[in-house]
Formats: C-alpha cells, structure tokens, sequence
C-alpha cells in the first residue's frame, strides 16, 4: 500500500439515509422505538411462519418507497472523496442503493446486507425486481409469490436471522485489516459480525474515526468521535481527509 495514498474504508449503516427519509432501526426515532413489533418484519423466523408478518412486511415497503428516496449530503460526500483519487472502499450496511444512485463506483460499494432492488424465491431462489413486487401489492396482492414456482418471496438481503455472505464479509474484513483510516458513519456498532470490522481495522494499525449521533462500544477505541448530524459532519470530514492526504 502506497504511504502516501494509503486507502480509506467507511462503513455506513442506516444514520447515512435517515435525511433520506429512511428510518433507522434503533435510534431514538427508528422503526424499533415507534413499534418494536416491526423487529419481526425483517427475521427470517417470523417471516416464515407467519403469512401476517409477510403482509405487514409488504404493506412497510410500498409505504417507506425505499426505492424513491434520494441520495443526501453524506452520499455525495463520498463520492466527493471517490474523486479526490484517495483509494476508498465502503462497506455498507444499508439496503437502499443510495451509494450507488449518489453516483459512486458500484466496484467501491460492498453490499453487506444485500438491496432492496431485487426480490428472491425462498423455495426455487429466482431473482426478480422489488419495483415489480411492489406494483403488485398495491395492485392488491398483500403477499405475492414467486411467479416461478409459488415460493414465498423476500428483499434480496440479509434478514436477522440469517447469514451474512462469507464472501462478501471476508472481502469485507480484508479492507478493514488493509486500511490506514476506518470510518464508522451512522451505524451502532452494536451487531456481528460487522461490528468485528472496526476491531479489526485498529488492531491492525488504523486511525478509527466514529461519525454517528448515538455512544458506540467503540467510542474509547476511536481517534475521534464526531456526534454532528452526519449530512453536515461527513462533508466537512472529507475535505480534512483529502487535505491531509493530499
């Protein structure tokens, strides 16, 4: 790795999207505060079980419009420091594509969790488009199956519950144990085997930066802790990381 170039990781989790429009799952103002039973949505178990929670879990996606939000001042951040030239890689946490639609490199972006833009088959595993499943519930199906085989459908991601990809996450622990700088941003740190990255990544020697309006347990491990809302906070931190590597 060129000293002078050295490359910088950031993992995002949900406070990146929040000025979006997205909410978060465990802020003060997440999903998970207003109605803890919406945990349920988003486990693979009850999910499974119980055609109820499937309908509910429809019903959120086509009022979230997840796949209408826009990109915010911290996505383009990013892409700001894409452009500097300085290496950079993003683990992401999220499931909304925002990165990507920002305008930086899908070959940057690390999908950790997967996207909402496609659906799967839990029965046969065809891949399909969530704008269509989406039409077809406000067209009046409340849990539509698989035009495949009947199967039950899910968002392309990672569910609680289930498994992250050991590909995607060791190509992910790869970049944390290889960076100079690790940047956490909106994110709480708190769930494995993601929240392993940052460990990694200062044990091998990198300078932890913490953007994030919640306490972590990785606020005493940081260099720097930065508690400003993030769609003003990330803007001015990439400036100062271009300005010191430049």
């Amino acid at each position: 790795m060129n000293a002078k170039r050295p490359l910088i990781a950031v993992l995002t989790g949900a406070g990146i999207s929040t000025d979006s429009g997205i909410p978060d799952y465990r802020g003060p103002k997440g999903l998970w505060q207003k109605d803890p039973s919406a945990q349920e949505l988003v486990t693979i178990g009850p999910y499974l079980d119980d055609p109820e929670v499937r309908r509910r879990a429809w019903r959120m996606r086509l009022e979230t419009d997840t796949v209408g939000a826009e990109p915010n001042a911290g996505h383009r951040a990013l892409v700001d420091l894409e452009r500097s030239g300085l290496p950079l890689r993003v683990l992401t946490q999220n499931i909304d594509g925002l990165h990507q639609s920002s305008g930086l490199s899908a070959r940057k972006v690390l999908e950790l969790h997967g996207n909402l833009r496609e659906t799967q088959c839990l029965d046969c595993g065809a891949v399909g488009s969530m704008a269509d499943a989406l039409e077809r519930v406000g067209a009046g199906e409340p849990d539509p199956a698989c035009r495949e085989c009947g199967g039950i459908l899910k968002p392309r991601i990672v569910m609680f519950g289930e498994n992250l990809d050991p590909e995607v996450l060791g190509q992910a622990d790869a970049v944390a144990r290889a960076c100079d700088v690790f940047v956490a941003v909106g994110t709480s740190l708190q769930v494995f085997p993601v929240a392993a990255l940052p460990y990694n990544a200062v044990k091998t020697g990198a300078k932890l930066i913490i953007v994030n309006g919640e306490p972590t347990p990785y606020d005493e491990a940081a260099a720097e802790v930065i508690r400003e809302p993030i769609s003003q906070a990330l803007p001015k931190l990439v400036r100062r990381l271009v300005l010191e590597r430049a």
